[in-house]
């Protein structure tokens, strides 16, 4: 029984990575093809898969792993950039794993989300760039006659600043109080041993918001009490006139009634003609008086049919 299990032991090897062919850290660079290897001894043989040491997904193929001692990338990008793991595993215990760095270069490359933004005078404005590179790339800021915005100058003007993620660099400017001077292009630089590559932002002037969204006030003026009427030719107002009869208020606006004024006037005249002749003596008192009754009672007519228009 103690030679049984010494044979089995004997032919149980746990797994081992060989440092040859295995590959090492590898610097390529973006759009080249890689292939990374990993070998392995024990008994039974190892089976050897690849993760990612950050736990995400395989680019080439989307899923957290995969098997074979070969592990192959076309057309490399940055994305593929980062920490491998070979691990080889046969069932006899330690699995052992080798960590494997992929270094993808690649020149700078800048994206600017706001290339055109609106501000007034006095205003804290931020402008910002996103720039990715690899070797890591020298960022900055600079105008638009090529002056370098530099970090610490002029501190009370300006603040640039830099957060890094691996080969991303989220650049920043803010300006602290926006002047006439600030008005135009501002540029986010990035370079490294590779290229170089540029964004720019324009700032254009918008009016301050305490002197806009303010409705105008409008002033109604009292309108005098007055009786008007629109004449061809004339839009100008008409008052109504007192009359040199009677201080009456003639209204040009009422024709028929001073049309029916004259009519009367004119009618109660070929009356008073008609009845009294001129030569008085050729008719007796009782004529005389009943003329006058007649001519009098005419008058008191004229007189209510005028005040009753």
């Amino acid at each position: 029984m103690k030679t049984s299990r010494v044979e089995c032991s004997a032919r149980d090897v746990p797994p081992d990575i060989l440092d040859y062919p295995t590959s090492s850290d590898m610097v390529v660079r973006e759009g080249s093809n890689v292939t990374l290897k990993c070998a392995a001894s024990g008994s039974p043989q190892p089976i050897i898969q690849w993760r990612r040491e950050d736990g995400g997904m395989i680019p080439v193929s989307g899923v957290p792993s995969i098997e074979g001692s070969l592990f192959n990338i076309t057309r490399v990008n940055r994305l593929h950039m980062g920490a491998y793991l070979c691990i080889a595993s046969n069932g006899v215990p330690p699995t052992v794993s080798k960590r494997i760095m992929l270094i993808v270069h690649f020149p700078p490359m800048i994206s600017v989300p706001n290339q055109l933004v609106g501000a007034y005078e006095g205003q804290t404005l931020t402008l910002e760039c996103q720039s990715e590179a690899y070797p890591k790339s020298i960022n900055y800021w600079t105008r638009e006659s090529g002056e370098i915005i530099a970090q610490g100058i002029n501190r009370e003007k300006y603040e640039p600043t830099l957060v890094d993620n691996a080969y991303k660099v989220h650049m920043k400017l803010t300006i602290k109080s926006v002047g006439p001077e600030d008005f135009g292009s501002f540029k986010c630089v990035s370079k490294n041993s590779l290229g170089d590559t540029d964004g720019k932002i324009k700032i254009y002037p918008i009016p301050h918001p305490s002197t806009t969204n303010r409705s105008p006030v409008t002033t109604m003026e009292p309108v005098p009490e007055k009786e008007t009427r629109k004449t061809k030719g004339s839009h100008k107002n008409k008052e109504r006139v007192p009359t040199r009869e009677n201080n009456e208020i003639m209204d040009d606006s009422q024709p028929n009634l001073t049309r029916d004024r004259d009519n009367m006037k004119l009618r109660r005249q070929k009356e008073r003609n008609s009845i009294l002749p001129t030569d008085a003596e050729n008719y007796s008192s009782s004529e005389r008086s009943c003329a006058a009754s007649t001519t009098l009672m005419l008058a008191l007519c004229g007189a209510v049919l005028a005040f009753g228009h």
